[in-house]
């Protein structure tokens, strides 16, 4: 059977160049990097050089880097971390509506138990954030603005270069979530004056268990995991050794791909998209249309649930998702979806395609052969389409 994966963004096999670097760091070269003596040291050298190539990915400061569990955990480290060891300037956060998880319950974690205000601000239609908007939210209590570099769900990108020079004008540190696009589209994080920024190891073809979060040099943070002097005591525990090789020998494969590899992606994502809206009606496509992630490609469907999709698509090997990772699995409507005007109704019908460098144009074709009758044979059991047919019908005659 064809098998064609399409959920990028929830999972990503391990790139073979990956697990072959990683692998003599599980048994062979063991050493805690910790340790004084020479086998200790060894991996002290190991570590650094892989901090080194993460941090040229970026475009930041080798010393900025911070090697954490996960994205998540990176933004929890810098929601929390820069917030609670900057208390005498102000209380008050921002951070958009369509921020991942992780960056929301941390705003809301410091606004239950540290009494912070969090503004929470809306988007425009496409999900993209307004310099204008943003400005006017701005306090002098404002300690940290918090806005995702590239929405997983809807595929918007924001202009992060131009939020993070408005807030570096107004004294306010500026953290972005770029999980979604370190490794996908170039990234300069010094130079667009990001203070702190969040990466995943998985979304670069690294294990499940390895991300980072880069900050800039002298920010103070306050450690989440509390232990000894492991990441200059920003976050403690013995390193992860084999993922961060794992994560630097992604984040080096990835530098040398990103021109390439974004013709690709963008050449499948515009044959998918283009395919579907012609020969899917009432096909609604999310997000800003150019100003989006090279694979990704969001819809939502009228008249059906992405649920009972995914259903039939998983039988004839296709994999997709209906919203972010994370929050897939819940039966509400996606707050993304409702923070760019999808009406709920319509927000059920979701479905996200999130593609990598090994997928093909023959397994774009396949999809757009097998989607259409799926999202039809749906459609035929739903009344809320009978009912919007025989309206659009009788407003015809």
């Amino acid at each position: 059977m064809t098998q064609v994966y399409l959920d990028h963004a929830a999972a990503t096999p391990v790139r073979p160049e990956v697990l072959e670097a990683m692998l003599p760091y599980f048994s062979q070269r063991f050493g805690n990097p910790s340790a004084v003596y020479d086998l200790g040291s060894d991996i002290k050298e190991v570590v650094e050089a892989n901090r080194a190539k993460v941090g040229r990915l970026i475009g930041g400061h080798p010393a900025g880097v911070i090697f954490t569990s996960s994205g998540a955990e990176a933004n929890n480290l810098a929601i929390k971390g820069a917030a609670l060891a900057h208390l005498k300037k102000g209380r008050h956060l921002v951070v958009s509506a369509i921020e991942h998880h992780s960056v929301l319950n941390s705003a809301r974690y410091l606004e239950k138990f540290h009494d912070f205000e969090v503004t929470f601000l809306p988007v425009n239609k496409f999900g993209q954030v307004e310099t204008e908007r943003l400005q006017k939210v701005l306090r002098p209590s404002t300690v940290l603005v918090s806005i995702g570099h590239g929405s997983n769900e809807i595929g918007t990108m924001q202009n992060l270069p131009e939020l993070a020079a408005l807030c570096r004008a107004a004294g306010v540190l500026f953290h972005s979530d770029a999980v979604a696009t370190v490794g996908a589209i170039p990234i300069a994080v010094d130079d667009w004056q990001v203070d702190l920024l969040s990466l995943s190891g998985p979304a670069l073809g690294a294990p499940k268990g390895i991300g980072a979060l880069y900050f800039r040099p002298q920010l103070r943070l306050v450690p989440q995991i509390h232990s000894g002097i492991q990441e200059n005591g920003r976050r403690g525990g013995t390193e992860n050794v084999p993922g961060i090789v794992a994560l630097g020998t992604a984040a080096e494969l990835a530098q040398g791909e990103l021109e390439a590899g974004s013709r690709h992606l963008k050449k499948l994502r515009d044959r998918l998209v283009a395919g579907i809206q012609e020969k899917i009606p009432y096909a609604i496509y999310t997000g800003h249309p150019e100003l989006r992630l090279p694979g990704h490609a969001s819809f939502c469907f009228e008249g059906i649930e992405g649920e009972a999709l995914l259903f039939l698509l998983s039988p004839r090997g296709i994999y997709a998702n209906t919203g972010s990772a994370c929050a897939s699995k819940a039966l509400k409507v996606s707050p993304v979806l409702c923070a760019i005007g999808i009406k709920p109704d319509v927000a059920q019908g979701s479905l996200v395609l999130t593609l990598n460098r090994v997928n093909t144009e023959a397994e774009m074709d396949y999809v757009l052969a097998q989607l259409p009758p799926a999202v039809e044979r749906l459609r035929s059991f739903s009344p809320v389409w009978r009912k919007k047919i025989a309206a659009a019908a009788g407003g015809q005659s």
